[in-house]
């Protein structure tokens, strides 16, 4: 996404090409009013109001572009995205109203990862106007947070290691004036014990840390935002297979999404005591590496049998949960791409949502539903409790079956969340495996949105 130009930009009268958004049910009435000129370089394309569809019209020494709804009276968050990708620099104004929710998909349509190679051909901003002036702000930085996302996931872990992730949330402090602080070395291990033992194996450059950022007057209700911060998982002494380490550079996808909504909680001034907790480490194989069999200590004070080098992220997560709770906050939220049990539940385009609560499961539903980034809620059965249980330790991080693997993870998270308080969990995918509209392959945004919304209705304070 064009970082120097607006890509939304108020409505002035300023000279613009149009855009019209027709569907096929509605095709046959808007051509009417076209010369049988510009109706046949609409049938040349093929352009018969399907979704995504882009044409171009001749107007006398000009054009318009015509685009392809679901529902014209009714839009989405990407149904104008088709066109942001496909029309030339420029600035464009839809001719029947204005864009609404499809300024999200306008700006990240545009989006491009060109960190190591830079397109051949580039192509300057397309600038969509509204006269929704009051809406621009929230919408841009909105979409800079889901382009966030697609950029730390996307970078390779040698260039998003720990000591990177920790550069973000310098950047996230520096920017909003909050306070950060980092443990890491032997403060680590003392303070947090499973974050120290998942990533002492690590290269020295990728030593294991805990970043915990404040910003809020201390009178405010307590919002905890916690990401898992795996930087590369190499699936520790239970080694993946190679193919299952081909996209592990996104093993830091949760830890993406908290620091992208942390930013947007700030960015708002919502009226919380926020608190951002990242753990980042890499789960490395060397000589110190953590081991099957292993018994851990936790900040809370249970052992863990570990069970599964693999099951890492429940890990850390546990010892930095523990550390939120402590604020006594009245919601934590945390974001991990946690087991790949709940993409085989859901894919990669549903983010898994667990809570304690039915209401705050259906407020953040409600919202993703309306912004189009949509959980599915699974459940956190307490039949299931038994599967971490240990003979040596308090419990055992994974369970020996291959049942419900993204609820039983779940379960052990639950274990660390204070009694009684309001919490929520995405086990989001971060990647985005094919393209859509607004949405290339690569890194992305899974439940940031939901979660966003859902707290500007709680919280207020945001424009």
């Amino acid at each position: 996404m064009a970082d120097t130009v607006p890509l939304i930009q108020p409505d002035k009268g300023q000279q613009a090409t149009a855009i019209h958004l027709v569907n096929r049910e509605g095709l046959a009435k808007w051509v009417k009013q076209l010369s049988s000129g510009q109706r046949a370089a609409l049938e040349a394309q093929k352009f018969d109001g399907g979704a995504f569809q882009v044409g171009i019209v001749p107007d006398g020494d000009n054009w318009f572009a015509v685009g392809g709804v679901a529902n014209p009276e009714q839009l989405s968050s990407w149904c104008m995205a088709k066109l942001a990708e496909a029309l030339p620099e420029g600035t464009y104004r839809r001719a029947e109203g204005d864009p609404g929710p499809a300024m999200h998909g306008w700006q990240t349509g545009q989006y491009l990862f060109d960190r190591y190679k830079k397109p051949e051909r580039p192509i300057g901003p397309r600038v969509l106007l509204t006269k929704e002036a009051g809406r621009i702000e929230a919408a841009i930085a909105e979409a800079q947070a889901v382009c966030l996302v697609r950029d730390l996931v996307n970078t390779p872990a040698e260039d998003m290691g720990p000591e990177a992730i920790e550069a973000q949330c310098e950047a996230l402090a520096k920017a909003y004036s909050a306070k950060l602080s980092v443990t890491k070395g032997d403060a680590l291990e003392r303070d947090f014990p499973m974050v120290h033992a998942v990533g002492r194996a690590a290269a020295r450059h990728h030593a294991p840390r805990l970043m915990h950022l404040t910003w809020g007057k201390a009178g405010d209700p307590v919002l905890a935002i916690v990401g898992k911060g795996v930087s590369f998982d190499s699936g520790g002494l239970d080694i993946k297979p190679a193919s299952g380490m081909l996209l592990m550079k996104k093993d830091m996808g949760g830890a993406a999404h908290a620091i992208a909504l942390a930013g947007l909680v700030m960015g708002a001034g919502l009226k919380v005591r926020l608190h951002l907790l990242v753990p980042a480490v890499e789960n490395a194989i060397a000589g110190n590496s953590f081991r099957p069999g292993d018994i851990l200590k936790t900040r809370k004070g249970l052992t863990v049998e570990i069970g599964n080098t693999d099951a890492e992220g429940r890990l850390i997560l546990g010892d930095a949960l523990q550390r939120a709770s402590e604020e006594k906050p009245e919601l934590i939220i945390d974001f991990a791409t946690l087991t790949g049990a709940a993409r085989v539940a859901l894919g990669p385009d549903y983010p898994a949502l667990m809570t304690r609560r039915d209401d705050t499961a259906q407020a953040l539903i409600d919202a993703g539903k309306a912004c189009d980034d949509e959980p599915w809620r699974l459940p956190l059965p307490d039949g299931y409790r038994e599967w971490l249980s240990s003979d040596l330790a308090d419990l055992n991080n994974s369970a020996t079956n291959g049942f419900a693997g993204a609820s039983v993870a779940g379960l052990f998270l639950d274990r660390f969340v204070g009694e009684g308080i309001d919490w929520a969990h995405f086990d989001t995918f971060a990647w985005r495996p094919a393209a859509k509209p607004g949405r290339p392959k690569g890194g992305d945004a899974y439940g940031l949105r939901a979660a966003w919304h859902m707290l500007r209705q709680r919280f207020g304070g945001a424009s």
